[in-house]
């Protein structure tokens, strides 16, 4: 326990810290080998993480390839002009505009697409409103939380989803059955206490007239049309994969690369522009840091899980769901949500109640905004951020992930 503790803090250091640049997959793989030299884990037990994360990854990047596609064809710069003509001036219906908008992002192309892609192009948006620091930092903030809160309704929506489905063998529709009222309960309860929270920072008005119209964003109109109806076509296709049990990744990687192949046709996009600009350090960070806390389950940590959840559970539902989400909630905040959502998958198999991995979920959604090192989408948001010249504290940042995220948890637990 103590050599595998110590790999995964220091691996986790370095994730954070990034000295001299250096970047997160690279220090997760770096991390991984170092606990199969020192016995942590075997081949063995990286054959088993394969086996569990394979599909999240390869959906993960096919949603990442559609995202940049649109992104480069202008579909979320129209997105976000259009919520802003929307609000017609108001600060705070764009205050809210935005939130409904990292909502839909977050749903369809998965919270690290929110982080990635929205985050910059509302940040340029506000820079030309001439927007004051702190309320540009109030929607930066409000759009961060959103983009994990949000990403419950979908089993792609949040790579902690696929791997939870997979495990217990839930399906799409079954998972979307139960996750809709817990999404639209997160979306409400976040919206209402980002506005309590942030609301001295949010203008009464807002002059949109220095924003160019929506229409101007789209580089091939023809293509942004076809670009809503291959959405709806994806998603149907989900649909129809449940329904012959196929791969998550059949329908996230496929339809990433047929769009980015139908772009291209267009003469929209430049595939190896694309391809060479894709976050691939994030694939090599999901492994990483999966193998090196799997040394931690080596160690006997899904074990003290596992009596501690046996404990709760004779507690009744509502304690067993609420206190699971929260354990998952405050571990993810500790050791990153990926990792512990599938040591608490592990820790939750020979439970009878599968409402308590809906909770693991929701807990590993939620949970890792109490601290800025919680989740990926939250490190690379913070990232992008520091490249644009927008600096926020890991103190600042703590300070507003622990008042927002316990009682929106909590009305999201219970409403499961």
């Amino acid at each position: 326990m103590i050599i595998a503790s110590a790999i995964f803090l220091i691996t986790l250091f370095f994730v954070i810290t990034q000295p001299k640049g250096l970047q997160i997959g690279t220090t997760a793989i770096i991390g991984a080998i170092f606990a199969l030299i020192l016995g942590v884990v075997n081949f063995d037990d990286v054959l088993d993480v394969t086996n569990i994360v394979w599909d999240a990854t390869l959906s993960f990047i096919g949603i990442i390839i559609l995202s940049m596609v649109l992104d480069e064809i202008g579909f979320f710069e129209w997105c976000a002009l259009k919520m802003a003509k929307l609000s017609k001036g108001n600060g705070v219906l764009m205050f809210i505009y935005s939130i409904l908008l990292g909502s839909f992002v977050s749903a369809l192309f998965a919270n690290d697409g929110a982080a990635l892609i929205l985050t910059p192009i509302l940040l340029a948006k506000m820079r030309i409103l001439k927007l004051q620091m702190k309320t540009i930092v109030a929607f930066l903030l409000a759009g961060g939380f959103i983009s994990d809160s949000a990403s419950l309704p979908f089993i792609f929506s949040n790579l902690t989803n696929i791997v939870t489905a997979n495990y217990f063998d839930i399906g799409f529709m079954q998972y979307l059955s139960k996750m809709i009222i817990p999404f639209i309960v997160s979306v409400i309860a976040s919206t209402i206490f980002l506005w309590l929270i942030l609301r001295k920072d949010i203008p009464k008005k807002v002059d949109i007239s220095l924003l160019k119209q929506p229409k101007s964003a789209i580089k091939n109109e023809k293509l942004f049309k076809l670009s809503w109806a291959f959405l709806v076509l994806l998603l149907i296709g989900y649909f129809i994969g449940d329904m012959y049990n196929l791969p998550v990744s059949v329908f996230a990687l496929g339809g990433g690369i047929l769009f980015l192949l139908i772009a291209t046709s267009f003469k929209t996009v430049k595939p190896i522009h694309i391809i060479k600009e894709a976050p691939w350090q994030v694939v090599w960070f999901s492994i990483g840091l999966y193998i090196v806390v799997y040394g931690l389950k080596n160690a006997g940590l899904t074990s003290y899980l596992t009596s501690l959840l046996e404990i709760l559970a004779t507690k009744g539902d509502m304690v067993s769901i609420v206190a699971t989400g929260f354990i998952s909630a405050f571990l993810s905040a500790i050791m990153n949500n990926m990792p512990t959502v599938m040591i608490m998958d592990i820790a939750l198999r020979d439970f009878s109640n599968q409402a308590l991995a809906y909770a693991n979920i929701i807990g590993c959604n939620l949970g890792p905004k109490m601290t800025p090192f919680g989740s990926l989408a939250t490190l690379l948001w913070l990232h992008v951020l520091a490249k644009k010249g927008v600096k926020i504290s890991y103190w600042q940042y703590c300070k507003f992930g622990f008042i927002i995220t316990p009682p929106v948890l909590l009305i999201v637990l219970l409403s499961l």
